[in-house]
């Protein structure tokens, strides 16, 4: 072996060493998400308009998500799944607005005792972002915080840690910008940043650059587009970013959108849209990235859920669950990321409890905030994370639906003094859910009424305190 070869295969062996060990550490975490990104809002996906360069990148480098579903069709309730791998209205977070319950363990919290630095950077939308308040990011785990109580635009107001700042800049960028300075303090140790954007949710405001490529749709169209391919963009800088770190390697960075869209080329042909339990309202694109693992792009149909991420991330983590564990809906894809067989044994359930939202308007919020700062009389946060009522365990209002692979069954409440009808649809053959086969399915449809009833059972005693006696 001459030299140039001698010195090749040492920088091969080497390599192979670093990527090695960098698997075998404990990675860091990075979750983000958009806020009312369609499953068809992708380049990848088609689109015949949208201008998604980075998202396309990984796609072609990761592993894609066919069949990844939000926990709920809106905002809120999607986030509290993240959280702490259950479903939303385990803990009272039915719609948008409602909150966090304060004793609901948090995917932050578990990290944060096994020595990850946490931090939270964007959308919040689980309660007040005061710092006294039982259901800010900095009393469920997260180190440092740059969050708003809800959506947000361009120049965002955020709440540091409970002090309101303000930026200057495209939304999205400014939430990685600020995401990217935290790593780079606390990169000698693992750590889990959740990066929550407020786009593509309306009113939209495309940066200045980005309308550019959009000259040409209208004007509500163009701020939409314009603000998911800002958000492409950012997405880009944090790549970026993370490799300049020298932390990309051992990052496992997974992508996915809160809740189906509303524009109607946002669902890529899925039936529904945001709010409806049709896989329009809660089908969303997902990608993880992970270079020490995952080595290649794949395409998964293995159904997955926003509820997988918190067993997931604890058992990347080398983290146990904690003892005791709340009941999980959520499984471990640690497999399925390491390219090992899997197939989900684990039905979904899905449930939009019947009660309205609560309307935070972020910058106004925080504006009150500033104000009570600046003048040296901050109020305290109004009480939240509490259920104060018991639910009957026999009661199931609103509609509901069970996915147990390729098949979902809907559960849909009549009108006062109407009876419930449910339908059957194959999703493997009939993705858009048209053809109803509830008539010609008897065994199957009595096999999931029968799981979907005793799921809401468990959900509703989990809503009355039964996890935590």
């Amino acid at each position: 072996m001459n030299m140039k070869s001698r010195s090749l295969f040492a920088i091969l062996i080497a390599a192979s060493i670093c990527t090695i060990q960098a698997a075998n550490e404990r990675p860091n975490i990075i979750l983000a998400m958009a806020d009312d990104q369609g499953w068809g809002d992708m380049g990848y996906m088609g689109h015949t308009v949208l201008k998604t360069p980075v998202f396309d990148a990984m796609a072609k480098t990761g592993l894609r998500f066919d069949r990844f579903y939000s926990a709920a069709p809106v905002c809120s309730p999607t986030r509290a799944s993240v959280l702490t791998g259950r479903h939303p209205n385990r803990m009272g977070c039915f719609q948008w607005g409602h909150t966090l319950r304060k004793n609901e363990i948090t995917v932050a919290e578990a990290l944060q005792k096994a020595g990850y630095a946490t931090g939270h950077f964007g959308k919040w939308h689980l309660g007040s972002v005061r710092a006294d308040s039982e259901v800010a990011p900095g009393k469920n785990g997260f180190d440092e915080w740059f969050s708003a109580p809800n959506f947000y635009d361009n120049n965002p107001l955020f709440s540091h840690n409970g002090k309101v700042i303000e930026t200057e800049g495209e939304s999205s960028h400014v939430t990685v910008d600020l995401a990217l300075k935290w790593m780079a303090k606390v990169k000698d140790k693992p750590f889990l940043a959740v990066v929550w954007f407020g786009s593509p949710h309306g009113p939209h405001q495309g940066g200045e650059e980005f309308l550019k490529q959009y000259k040409d749709e209208p004007k509500a169209m163009a701020n939409f587009y314009a603000e998911i391919t800002g958000m492409d963009a950012a997405m880009g800088e944090l790549r970026a970013g993370i490799r300049k770190l020298g932390v990309a390697e051992n990052t496992v960075l997974w992508y996915c959108s809160d809740n189906g869209g509303l524009k109607p080329n946002s669902m890529g042909g899925l039936s529904g849209k945001k709010g409806t339990l049709l896989e329009g309202g809660i089908r969303v694109p997902a990608i993880i990235e992970w270079p020490a693992v995952i080595k290649k792009n794949r395409i998964t149909r293995v159904p997955a859920n926003t509820v997988d991420i918190y067993p997931t991330v604890l058992e990347l983590a080398g983290v146990k669950q904690p003892d005791p564990q709340p009941v999980l809906d959520g499984v471990s894809l640690a497999g399925l990321l390491r390219g090992k067989d899997f197939q989900r044994d684990k039905p979904m359930g899905f449930w939009s409890y019947k009660t309205g939202g609560r309307s935070m308007h972020a910058r106004k919020i925080l504006e009150a905030l500033r104000k009570e700062q600046l003048a040296g009389q901050q109020t305290s946060a109004p009480k939240a994370g509490f259920v104060d009522k018991k639910y009957p365990l026999d009661e199931f209002p609103g509609p509901s639906a069970w996915i147990a692979g390729d098949w979902k069954l809907h559960r849909i409440p009549g009108k006062a003094g109407t009876s419930i009808q449910y339908r059957l649809f194959n999703l493997r053959r009939d993705f858009a859910e048209k053809q109803n086969l509830a008539p010609v399915q008897p065994e199957r449809l009595i096999r999931m009424k029968t799981e979907l009833a005793a799921w809401q059972k468990s959900v509703l005693n989990s809503l009355n305190g039964g996890d935590y006696k």
